[in-house]
């Protein structure tokens, strides 16, 4: 190979994280999502008895009654993420974080440094991530990213596909275009019209087809299938994170709506203090409550902007929150979690003047911030959070300064 480039992408990997935490749940059908209502990640087992992403929690009981069914533990998640990413570095600086569960690796003239094989260095770094994290890994070997990400989906779980330049056909024939990475549905229904209707028919194109027919990232696409890298691994470490979760444990249980609202705004203020510190928003936020009885209640709220200010969360959970919150139950901790994050962008200007509001918010809360870090993190917050702070686990205050409760505009 003139490159040689990984990609590494953990099995099942939510779910084999708390098969990790817990040894006793190996070898047993684990489902976490407990929190969203649907399944998010199933182990193995759970896959063999039917489970599958999405599928709502009462029809996995029903296919799987002996399923264990877990809330998602996003932050947990995220360390085991950073450690997958770290192990992989011990043995090239060129690693990229793609996902929480999965990175590329560029070991392109490493093996006289090793004196081993491309294939054998690959198989090493699998076998000290399943060592140390305690669960497997599909590593995918090539001379592209592209064929790479092809090779780590080939032979799961705990696969190593090698895919050369040579071999790469046998791959591609067996693929469907639609499942070459970069390639959407409305993508795969126009080549269709243009009988490519496999990974392989679309490599085999000529350029001018292509280039006549298709946009740059197209191309890019079409000469990685072909064996010639144009995609770098970018080893620019993040600094960010992929989901923010924040969970509230409170004695004694409570049947107060009232109060288990204020502790659930206090988590969501909380998420959304790391979440501006790194200067990112949520597009899309679980909640969930615990009950004395260790069940749970959860829902999901889809936000057609990215935010990072809590009242405009708080908002659009208020609404929502007598369907979830089941006065038959007490209950003894909240959680949020701030999924799909993007960096945070300036606003740009509209005609029904959302730009105008978030900038307004912006700097209300850039004030906000300012006098927390000079005077704590609890020195300022929202009114619907005050039972929270009011209750007796909260009576100790660092400071003995004026507390603003009111509701942000």
């Amino acid at each position: 190979m003139e490159k040689a480039i990984l990609h590494i992408d953990g099995d099942a990997f939510f779910a084999s994280c708390e098969q990790s935490l817990n040894p006793a749940l190996k070898g047993k059908p684990v489902v976490t999502g407990q929190e969203r209502g649907i399944a998010s990640s199933m182990s193995y087992e759970a896959k063999a008895r039917g489970i599958t992403r999405a599928m709502k929690l009462d029809e996995v009981r029903k296919i799987c009654p002996d399923a264990i069914i877990l809330p998602s533990d996003y932050e947990t998640y995220s360390l085991l993420s950073k450690r997958m990413y770290d192990i992989v570095r011990r043995h090239t600086p060129a690693v990229e974080e793609y996902s929480i569960d999965e990175c590329f690796a560029d070991i392109t003239g490493l093996r006289r440094a090793y004196h081993s094989s491309y294939a054998a260095i690959a198989e090493t770094i699998k076998g000290e991530l399943y060592t140390e994290l305690g669960f497997t890994f599909s590593v995918g070997l090539a001379p592209t990213k592209v064929l790479a990400k092809i090779g780590s989906k080939w032979n799961k779980p705990s696969g190593l596909t090698v895919i050369s330049q040579r071999l790469a056909p046998h791959y591609l024939k067996l693929l469907p275009a639609g499942k070459v990475w970069g390639i959407g549905p409305q993508t795969e229904e126009f080549l269709a019209k243009k009988n490519i209707f496999t990974a392989l028919d679309y490599a085999e194109k000529d350029e001018d087809f292509i280039r006549q027919n298709l946009s740059k990232s197209f191309y890019e696409i079409w000469q990685e299938l072909r064996g010639v890298s144009v995609y770098p691994v970018n080893s620019d470490e993040k600094e960010t994170y992929q989901s923010i979760q924040k969970v509230r444990t409170f004695t004694p249980a409570s049947g107060d709506s009232n109060f288990v609202f204020s502790q659930l705004s206090k988590n969501i203020e909380n998420a959304c203090i790391k979440a501006r510190r790194y200067k990112l928003a949520a597009r899309e936020v679980n909640f969930f409550l615990r009950t004395s009885g260790f069940g749970h209640l959860g829902l999901e709220i889809k936000f057609s902007r990215a935010t990072s200010f809590p009242n405009e969360i708080i908002s659009s959970l208020r609404p929502l929150f007598g369907g979830l919150f089941d006065t038959r139950f007490k209950y003894r901790a909240t959680g949020v979690a701030l999924l799909k994050l993007t960096s945070v962008l300036n606003p740009q200007p509209d005609l029904f003047g959302d730009s105008l509001k978030v900038e307004s918010l912006k700097k209300v809360y850039e004030s906000v911030d300012k006098v927390r870090e000079k005077y704590g993190k609890h020195a300022v917050f929202l009114g619907s959070s005050f039972a929270a702070h009011a209750s007796l686990q909260h009576s100790v205050r660092r400071l003995n300064i004026p507390m603003f409760v009111g509701e942000v505009g």
